[in-house]
């Protein structure tokens, strides 16, 4: 891809930002329920763990 048929950063950050917001958010209502008692430190990396592979597969798709 040349210069000018890459999308603009902030379009890229937009809908990565889009992706994560919502996701985040159906994460926790889904699992802090499940989650609360545990410590923050493992509560985070349960949600890191689901997260992140999430955005690995879905974003690229959206970028297209």
């Amino acid at each position: 891809m040349n210069e000018s048929t890459q999308p603009k950063k902030w379009k890229l950050l937009l809908v990565s930002w889009l992706f994560v917001y919502p996701v985040i958010n159906v994460l926790f209502a889904l699992l802090f329920p499940i989650l609360q008692d545990l410590p923050q430190l493992l509560k985070t990396l349960v949600f890191t763990v689901i997260l992140v592979p999430l955005m690995g597969i879905c974003i690229p798709l959206l970028h297209k």
